[in-house]
């Protein structure tokens, strides 16, 4: 990927590694639906002012079907499933199941897109995952995690993986039926879509309780930094790099929700977790093309 690109791809894992946290804070106080409705309504407020740039409203129009479409099944169905998994089980072990997105996009791309990953990324996408379960096992305690193996944690750990699979399924939708729109027109009307679809269930929902400072902070910094401005750069990276590569990003968003945890809530990062945010890294870096293993590709061929 050209070094512009790379620095989006970065920018973008750590905004997202950090909606996990601000989910949890949001959700306590608001209730699963509406933190996610919130969310996606603030984003789409907060995006209203790129339809000035020029193509993106006629991009928007043309398309509006898709678009809408495609917020209910990238934002607002994943975002419910997030936010109620937040709640009942940690936000470090959400964005480590939330890692296994490439592979579910990986199959949908195969599947409906006819895109075979090659030798290198497929060895990329594997050594990634490995560094993902290395995670699961030094950092989130499968000791811990099977003290607290309830229905409801174990539905909390399903939800997640679903939410992967509406991310994989979004990504080719996008690349299939979205190709060549401009990426604000993509991103700003998904985050309507996702809000049209929310808007009566948040209303239903809505606590009878007040709301803290604290929740409403939150739910304005994940709509903002986490949606908003993030989604802006993961249509911009489907569109140049492809789904399958976008959907790889979510492979250092682990990395970055625990260095969160250490900074803010006071987490002790140890060896452990740098060594396998290093071989996370590295599958990363093979399963996006950034690095190929020449030797593999021509076995393979």
């Amino acid at each position: 990927m050209p070094p512009l690109l790379i620095l989006e791809f970065v920018a973008l894992a750590a905004l997202w590694g950090s909606s996990f946290l601000f989910m949890r804070l949001g959700a306590t106080d608001l209730g699963i639906v509406p933190t996610a409705g919130l969310r996606v309504g603030l984003a789409a407020l907060f995006m209203l002012p790129v339809f000035l740039v020029p193509g993106v409203w006629s991009d928007f129009r043309r398309r509006l079907g898709p678009i809408l479409f495609v917020g209910l099944l990238n934002s607002g169905i994943p975002f419910m499933l997030f936010a109620f998994a937040v709640m009942h089980i940690p936000t470090g072990l959400t964005s480590i199941l939330n890692a296994t997105v490439p592979l579910t996009g990986a199959l949908v791309a195969w599947v409906w897109l006819r895109e075979r990953p090659g030798a290198s990324r497929m060895l990329g996408l594997a050594i990634g995952f490995a560094g993902v379960c290395l995670l699961v096992i030094g950092k989130s305690g499968l000791s811990g995690l099977a003290a607290s193996s309830s229905p409801v944690a174990l539905l909390a750990m399903g939800a997640c993986l679903l939410a992967t699979l509406c991310y994989g399924l979004a990504a080719s939708f996008t690349k299939r039926h979205l190709g060549g729109l401009h990426p604000l027109a993509t991103a700003s009307g998904s985050q309507i879509g996702a809000a049209l679809a929310l808007a009566a269930p948040t209303a239903w929902f809505w606590p009878d309780t007040p709301v803290g400072h604290t929740a409403w902070f939150a739910v304005i910094a994940v709509a903002l930094l986490c949606t908003a401005i993030a989604y802006v750069l993961f249509f911009r990276i489907i569109e140049k790099a492809g789904p399958s590569k976008a959907l790889t990003v979510t492979f250092l968003v682990p990395v970055f929700a625990l260095a969160y945890g250490a900074l803010f809530l006071d987490e002790r990062i140890t060896a452990w977790m740098i060594g396998c945010g290093l071989v996370i890294v590295c599958g990363t870096a093979l399963s996006t093309g950034l690095v190929r293993v020449g030797w593999l590709e021509r076995r393979a061929a």
